[in-house]
């Protein structure tokens, strides 16, 4: 639903439920600037939450069971009861995060109540744009607006990652659901996946980001990342580490002959990229895009030939950005890999010229037929 807005919402809530709802609330995906795959590894990342949400519209209902419907998904319908375990929908796939979502926050003893909920959104799915993360910091709000009980946005997102983690089965890291749940308008956030410290940093006011879907449909993704993820685990356990963050670069490079090329190419993805986040984020705030390009190239050379997760066509994609950006635009993939999405940033005067190399070239070169998704830095979830 690409022109969502609250009183749309509302409509489709009392023509579905004979009532209008209580609450709204939203919550928006995000896109990565740089730092892939770094932040189940301990390290840094630095997304922005965009214009593209999840929405749900609420109200209270007197029993014990949650009345769910999903707008985008043919207006399909659950219900879940609250006093019984949660079990896996097979038929219905979706609600898996709305039912991860319930077993966490009751886990950590909230008072869940009844009530009703329609959701609908515009994150564009499978894009690598979190919106099954925007749906769980959603979800979370909602449950916990209508039970009258607050949650903190770090942990909000820490039960959405919870969800998806013990529930749905993808081992994410906490990037997704921390940038919906803490995101801050016309800024992106560097977050230290270590501690989840969070600091602003602010997107200068002539520059855009320009998201590119390169129709490459996102395939394989739980199985690769989750096996990233164990790579990444065997890697660090070779210099007695839980994670990557407490190898130096010095020692992985030391080691190099020592530990095994798969892992030692995997770690110096993670490693580099690293040092790369953080000098994005100097870079970002100073308005320093020669230096912000070429870190936003590096990474995606580095996610294509030590971590594996680029595809051909995205390759090209990326190579088409930069080209027309001259060095005054950063381009790289975004997301987990295998597909999804390509993220550029550059001045505002710039992004049509952008825009116009993807039409003319992209789909001529690879088949494949490009999504442009101009995007803004946006709020993180909230209700109202």
């Amino acid at each position: 639903m690409s022109a969502l807005n609250k009183d749309m919402l509302s409509e489709l809530f009392s023509a579905a439920f004979g009532q209008s709802p209580e609450l709204v609330v939203q919550a928006p995906g995000r896109v990565n600037l740089i730092g892939e795959h770094t932040d189940y590894n301990g390290g840094f990342v630095l997304p922005a939450a965009i214009s593209y949400a999840t929405w749900i519209a609420a109200s209270a209902r007197a029993d014990n069971e949650l009345h769910v419907i999903a707008q985008d998904f043919d207006a399909q319908s659950v219900v879940i009861k609250l006093d019984q375990p949660m079990q896996h929908d097979q038929a219905a796939t979706w609600s898996n995060y709305v039912r991860g979502v319930v077993q966490e926050l009751q886990k950590k003893g909230y008072t869940l109540k009844g009530g009703n909920l329609l959701i609908s959104g515009n994150v564009p799915a499978g894009a690598g744009l979190s919106s099954s993360a925007s749906l769980e910091v959603a979800v979370v709000r909602a449950l916990t607006e209508l039970s009258g009980e607050s949650i903190d946005p770090t942990q909000a997102a820490l039960v959405g990652q919870a969800a998806e983690n013990n529930f749905v089965g993808c081992n994410c890291g906490i990037m997704d659901q921390l940038i919906s749940a803490r995101g801050e308008e016309s800024s992106a956030l560097l977050i230290d996946c270590q501690d989840l410290s969070t600091r602003s940093v602010s997107i200068p006011r002539d520059w855009e980001i320009l998201i590119v879907h390169s129709g490459v449909k996102r395939g394989l993704v739980e199985s690769e990342y989750n096996q990233r993820r164990a790579q990444c685990e065997t890697a660090a356990a070779f210099f007695g580490q839980k994670s990557l963050r407490g190898v130096s670069i010095e020692q992985l490079v030391a080691a190099e002959g020592k530990l095994d090329d798969l892992s030692f190419r995997r770690a110096r993805h993670v490693l580099t990229e690293n040092a790369r986040t953080l000098l994005a984020a100097e870079a970002l705030s100073s308005g320093d895009m020669e230096t912000l390009a070429r870190v936003m190239a590096e990474s995606h050379e580095s996610m294509r030939d030590d971590f594996n997760i680029t595809t051909p066509a995205i390759d090209r994609l990326v190579e088409i950005l930069q080209t027309a950006g001259a060095g005054s635009a950063g381009a790289r993939m975004t997301g987990g890999g295998f597909g999804g999405c390509v993220v550029s940033i550059a001045p505002k005067s710039l992004i049509p010229k952008l825009m116009k190399a993807v039409d003319d070239f992209y789909e001529a070169e690879t088949g494949c037929t490009p999504r442009l998704i101009p995007a803004k830095a946006s709020k993180g979830a909230f209700a109202g």
